[in-house]
């Protein structure tokens, strides 16, 4: 059980209430057991604060000191492979055997923001992408000598995931003997065939001997399935307003709740709630469990998006305690 967290930003609140609330969850789910904590990396959304995971990360590794850490993901069309090398390599240095490399193929952003980034979407492509991983990979193995040296990076390689949605990066990570971690979270109906692709296409290497899967899943747990929903609403509303074109920060609860939802709206909210778990305990573990059986992952990554850090610490409080351990695949 990992976590993927956002570092939330909420209506009125400073960025930096934000990041020093992900660095409490950071230390409070290291205490409770949880075997990594991920960051993701997005742009131009104002309910999102964790923009730069390696720089976060730094501050998360120097605030905690066992549970691994990692981004989930760092989106490579954005960076040159050679600045991803040494960043994280730096980290693998400071931090020994703690850091996590999960890569994307998506920019984390709408195209507009992309070309801010300084980076053509060729990266975004079929040949671009594999060429350009390839590329960050030697620059932490030094296999095919070159003029340029990572320092640090060469020698000093985080451990190497890919990130998906479909099934592009499913077969390609399948291919390269990489684990492979799947964004159920907001593409619950391509999970199952893009697993199927990852170990279909599974080839072993230096990484791994067999396919090692993770299934990142929407999580919010509190005493009742009436509480849970309440606090689920802002996420759900965030959202919305995403897809719409219209990204706030987090709204309370209360402020959801009295959101006046089209029809159109709360059909498209409905939708998303497919895969989710989501309610007291009893449910949690049951829908987690589901999870577990249909896609046979060997890890789980919550990610937990609500308005209140203490809800937020709470629900994993409850899944540690009262979910974990009557969970089987």
């Amino acid at each position: 059980m990992s976590v993927l967290d956002l570092a939330p930003v909420a209506a009125g609140a400073p960025v930096g209430e934000a990041l020093r609330h992900t660095t409490e969850l950071a230390r409070r789910t290291e205490e409770l057991g949880y075997h990594r904590f991920w960051v993701a990396e997005h742009h131009n959304m104002p309910s999102i604060a964790s923009s730069a995971p390696a720089v976060l990360l730094a501050h998360l590794a120097a605030s905690t000191s066992t549970i691994r850490l990692g981004s989930g993901g760092v989106m490579l069309p954005n960076h040159a492979p050679l600045v991803v090398a040494e960043q994280f390599g730096t980290l693998e240095a400071l931090h020994p055997g703690r850091i996590d490399l999960g890569i994307g193929r998506a920019p984390g952003t709408d195209q507009v923001t992309a070309l801010a980034l300084r980076r053509t979407m060729e990266g975004l492509s079929a040949e671009g992408f594999p060429r350009e991983l390839a590329d960050l990979m030697n620059y932490f193995s030094g296999e095919r000598p070159g003029p340029i040296t990572a320092t640090p990076g060469r020698g000093l390689q985080p451990a190497v995931w890919l990130l998906g949605s479909s099934g592009f990066s499913a077969q390609l990570a399948g291919l390269l003997g990489l684990p492979f971690s799947f964004a159920h979270h907001f593409s619950a109906q391509n999970t199952l065939p893009a697993l199927a692709l990852y170990r279909q296409h599974f080839r072993p290497s230096r990484f791994l001997a067999e396919p090692y899967a993770m299934v990142a899943v929407n999580a919010v747990c509190a005493d009742t399935d009436e509480r849970a929903e309440w606090l689920a609403g802002p996420s759900a509303l965030s959202f919305l307003k995403l897809r719409s074109g219209r990204p706030e920060p987090l709204a309370t609860p209360d402020e959801a709740a009295a959101y006046p939802y089209t029809e159109v709206e709360r059909e498209f909210v409905l939708a998303r709630r497919e895969g989710q778990a989501l309610g007291s305990p009893e449910t949690v573990r049951r829908q987690l469990g589901d999870l577990l059986a249909r896609t046979g992952a060997d890890e789980l990554m919550l990610t937990t998006l609500v308005y209140d850090v203490a809800d937020r610490v709470r629900s994993y409080e409850l899944i540690a305690d009262e979910v974990a351990g009557g969970l089987r695949r």
